[in-house]
């Protein structure tokens, strides 16, 4: 069963205009990673509690904190990101959320950086180690994306997270266009990280033509990241858990992206044919 989430913030910065679409698009669930272009975890208590206010009002959940944990260089200083995370933690207390999107870290900041992960891996290892242990006490779920230009941007290295931290409290979330932006093969991504996959986002990529750079983001089924695969595969393993629209059809970058109020509703019916099409069900 897919519950389908959004990252409303691809709808509007606005709150408000954010619930009215997914209550239009028959999305009850939301993946939390901003408002009033403020992070998550920048926001104050006030601006939180006023959030939760018209989630409840609305009858929305959240999916998962959809933080920026593990988005910085890995030779930067630990215990002030682990603060960051520690907030994250609270937040999940605050909205009865017990799951956290993290991500794996960046180059180290202090030099060029020539593609060789081995220098540093062991601190990526021991840090992903530290918050899966306290997410594990507190009852939570990490999700892992497999973001660009991060120690986990690669397949084999995401099962290296994976089986080296060993616990039920680090899992991944997959995405099929970051797999595509950071230049391989979905399937290939899919199949070695599908044990570990419990959390799904959805977002379609087109691979650049020429000097197209990037590439950019377009309606699920209509890219490159394969996506009835994975969805018919995960069907196939009895798949319970979130799909979380996150499209970029407008653009995108390190914090976010933009598909407005306007296609965010293709971009969710389009996921809707594919689940049918591979034979799920959405809860």
């Amino acid at each position: 069963m897919f519950v389908l989430s959004a990252f409303a913030d691809e709808i509007s910065p606005d709150p408000a205009e954010q619930l009215a679409v997914l209550k239009a698009c028959r999305v009850r669930f939301v993946e939390f990673r901003s408002i009033h272009k403020t992070n998550v975890l920048k926001l104050s208590d006030e601006q939180i509690a006023e959030f939760k206010r018209r989630l409840d009002g609305e009858g929305v959940g959240l999916s998962a904190i959809g933080s920026p944990v593990g988005k910085v260089a890995i030779d930067l200083p630990f215990e002030p990101h682990l603060d960051l995370f520690k907030r994250a933690m609270d937040l999940c207390d605050v909205f009865n959320c017990p799951r956290v999107r993290v991500f794996s870290y960046y180059p180290p900041a202090d030099k060029p950086f020539d593609g060789d992960w081995s220098p540093h891996r062991d601190e990526v290892i021991r840090r992903m180690s530290v918050k899966a242990e306290l997410a594990a006490a507190a009852g939570v779920v990490l999700f892992h994306e497999n973001e660009h230009n991060i120690y986990g941007d690669q397949p084999e290295r995401v099962v290296d997270i994976m089986r080296s931290v060993n616990s039920p409290a680090l899992r991944c979330a997959y995405d099929a266009a970051n797999w595509v932006f950071c230049g391989y093969d979905p399937v290939k991504g899919w199949e070695l990280t599908k044990e570990y996959t419990t959390h799904l986002h959805i977002k379609d990529w087109k691979k650049p033509k020429g000097d197209e750079g990037h590439g950019h983001g377009v309606i699920a089924g209509t890219g490159d990241g394969q996506m009835s695969h994975s969805i018919a595969d995960a069907v196939k393993r009895g798949y319970q858990g979130y799909a979380t629209m996150e499209p970029h059809l407008r653009g995108g970058g390190p914090t976010g992206g933009v598909t407005g109020p306007d296609l965010f509703p293709f971009a969710v019916e389009a996921f809707r044919g594919i689940l049918k099409a591979c034979g799920g069900t959405e809860g």
